[in-house]
Order: C-alpha cells, then sequence, then structure tokens
C-alpha cells in the first residue's frame, strides 16, 4: 500500500450547497496531487484499497473516499466508475498524524 502523509477531507467540508467547491477543497486537492508518486495502473476494472487515519472517531469512513477518489482518477488518469470493489479502513490516530493509505489494482487479480 502506498501511504501519504495527509488529513482525509470529508465531503462535508469539500462543498458549499450542491456543487460549489470550497477552498479547503482545493487546498486539499493540490497537497494530494502534489504527494502521490508516479504510478501506472492496470486497464480495465479496478480494486481499490483505502485506509484512513483520523484523528476524529466521529469522522465518517464513506465520506472520505470521495474528494481523495477524485484526486486519485485525476492524477492517474482513470475513470472512478473503473472501480468494481472497494475496502475501504478508518483507523483512529493522534491529531498531526493523520494519514490515507491506498492501492490499486486489477479488479480481476487476487488480493
Amino acid at each position: 500500500m502506498i501511504s501519504i502523509p495527509v488529513k482525509p477531507l470529508s465531503v462535508n467540508k469539500a462543498y458549499r450547497g450542491r456543487k460549489f467547491a470550497t477552498k479547503e477543497l482545493k487546498s486539499y486537492q493540490n497537497e494530494v496531487a502534489y504527494l502521490l508518486p508516479k504510478l501506472t495502473l492496470p486497464k480495465g476494472k479496478l480494486r481499490v484499497i483505502y485506509q484512513f487515519g483520523v484523528s476524529s472517531r466521529g469522522s465518517d469512513g464513506d465520506n472520505l473516499i470521495k474528494c481523495f477518489q477524485d484526486v486519485l482518477s485525476e492524477k492517474y488518469g482513470f475513470n472512478d466508475n473503473q472501480i468494481y470493489q472497494w475496502s475501504v479502513k478508518k483507523v483512529v490516530v493522534p491529531k498531526g498524524k493523520e494519514f490515507v493509505s491506498f492501492s490499486i489494482n486489477s479488479y480481476e487479480q487476487e488480493l
């Protein structure tokens, strides 16, 4: 798994109203895109594994996926409709130690 030291951003903090991105979302997208390594992804259907290190027990795991996944699809040039399986884990960590880990594999490939 690849891990980057960035606090996950919830969808609740990403948009004002229906479709207006917040400054916080734009800053998050820039930071994450900068920190992501170069990768070559498999073609076709994908399986993703996410691990979100959060300092708040109240963080909603599925709420953290969208913002991060949008940056991944932009950076690596895939449409997130190619994802056929997700695995998500939330880990509570001390404040200041937040992170996101991920891996992207072929859906047909064994875990």
